[in-house]
């Protein structure tokens, strides 16, 4: 019964999106207009390829974003050292994520614009590419692609699974439930990110047998190496950073930045010569900061002029793509952004760790919550997570970068701390969700062997009309 409901609201899903095309067609446009979507690649989000498909089996990973398709990168580069015969086909969604990780991945991985996930898209998309197996990350849960690619039999994963709270409430209503469980039962393999993340898979009813843990693929992205050509362009940089106190603020939303500066002029009065580096998570945002603060009289650098810091200019502003991680390993200290006001939900904690960083954050870190508790069971000075106040006013962040940037074993303790915190996590990560991959994924869907698991029966209770299943995944988290 529950699986045909699910089938009938599949129908309906497919019927309106089918209905709805030419309006999101429409939006495409209007995104692309604003400069949202590739201005000449724009077409692949409808399906249409710009690129032949090479012969042999074709292995289709899919990130929405940069912090989702990094974490794609090292299991790509693993793929094809283990399956040279595999063509590997990449999709993202963003151009932020084309930008950047397209200058990351091996040269023989083809690059597209993931489509949109209308019928006539997908379809299109599919049946082009024919993929063996699709590798989805994170949260990409969509209705057409994931039960039309089951229905022509092709093998699906989904690597660092994670269900927000408001993401489960959404998927758990009793009218989605239903369809939520169809896709679900659609996987062979499941890799959460944490326990609690397995438990709101397992209560949305996804089989627990697919269900396996093998660590967070965020730590796996600090191992991804850049080209010597990038890290030369940092040199200048390096050297006029030299014998001055540095702090960053990374990955830094509109809203926040007022609180970065507010605590960059309190310890400007401890620390006359302090550089401050801020990088926004859009570059555009870089812009507006430094002609906003320029207006103030400010003397500000700006990465994309390629500025220069002059002596009395104690603020460097980078509005460029790409670099986050060679800056990390510039700085002593990192502050990562999108966890200063609420709402935020943080960003990775593990880049700036791997660079050597001693690393802080806000109150809002979401997902990442998880990996600040382990790198903190490691080592409680590995993360500095500060409180609420820091919102307000930054006094307790002013107090703790200011400790930081006076004490020098202090320093020195938290670098080691995070970076050995870090180490210690990422350790054999890549290679854990190889060894699943290729036993649930690869081994049947490169033998051209893919077929879906039958889903087994797992008992149900209801409590308060609500389906809860027996979290036996616990004993395998074990």
């Amino acid at each position: 019964m529950r699986r045909e409901r699910g089938e009938l609201i599949y129908k309906i899903y497919r019927a309106l999106t089918y209905g709805l095309s030419p309006l999101i067609h429409l939006h495409l446009r209007w995104r692309k207009f604003r400069g949202l979507e590739h201005p000449l690649r724009w077409r692949e989000r409808l399906g249409f390829p710009s690129l032949p498909r090479p012969p042999g089996p074709l292995l289709w990973f899919h990130a929405v974003s940069l912090g989702e398709g990094m974490c794609a990168i090292p299991v790509i580069k693993c793929c094809i050292e283990r399956r040279p015969d595999v063509t590997v086909l990449m999709t993202t969604t963003t151009t932020s994520a084309f930008e950047v990780i397209k200058h990351q991945l091996p040269n023989n991985v083809i690059y597209q614009f993931s489509p949109i996930d209308t019928p006539a898209a997908i379809d299109a998309f599919v049946c082009y590419w024919k993929p063996n197996a699709i590798i989805l990350i994170e949260s990409e849960l969509w209705p057409n692609l994931v039960i039309g690619a089951a229905k022509k039999r092709i093998a699906l994963a989904l690597l660092n699974a994670r269900m927000s709270a408001k993401s489960y409430d959404s998927w758990s209503q009793p009218f989605i439930i239903p369809l939520t469980s169809l896709m679900l039962s659609k996987f062979l393999l499941i890799l959460p990110l944490s326990t609690t993340q397995a438990i709101r898979f397992q209560l949305l009813q996804c089989p627990p047998f697919i269900i396996n843990f093998c660590g967070d693929l965020k730590y796996a992205v600090g191992n991804i190496e850049t080209a010597e050509g990038d890290q030369r362009a940092l040199e200048e940089l390096q050297v006029q950073l030299m014998n001055r106190k540095v702090w960053m603020a990374s990955s830094i939303h509109k809203g926040e930045e007022k609180v970065m500066l507010d605590v960059h002029k309190a310890l400007k009065q401890i620390h006359p010569d302090i550089i401050t580096i801020i990088v926004p998570r859009h570059p555009q945002h870089g812009e507006l900061i430094a002609l906003e603060l320029e207006k103030e009289g400010v003397r500000v650098a700006l990465r994309s002029r390629h500025d220069k810091l002059l002596p009395g200019t104690n603020i460097y502003v980078v509005d460029t793509l790409g670099e986050l991680k060679k800056l990390y390993r510039l700085t002593p200290i990192a502050v990562i952004g999108g966890s200063f006001l609420p709402g935020s939900a943080g960003h990775n904690i593990s880049e700036a760790a791997a660079a050597g960083c001693a690393v802080l954050t806000g109150p809002y870190i979401g997902h990442f919550s998880y990996m600040a508790i382990q790198m903190q069971r490691l080592n409680p000075l590995s993360v500095l997570q500060t409180s609420l106040r820091c919102q307000v006013s930054g006094h307790i962040l002013v107090e703790a970068l200011s400790n930081l940037l006076t004490d020098a074993k202090l320093l020195e303790a938290h670098q080691e701390a995070a970076k050995q915190a870090y180490y210690a996590l990422s350790h054999g990560i890549t290679e854990n969700v190889w060894s699943l991959l290729d036993l649930h994924i690869f081994r049947n869907a490169l033998a051209h062997r893919a077929c879906l698991c039958q889903v087994q029966r797992t008992e149900v209770y209801i409590v308060n009309n609500n389906y809860a299943l027996v979290p036996n995944i616990l004993v395998s988290a074990i």
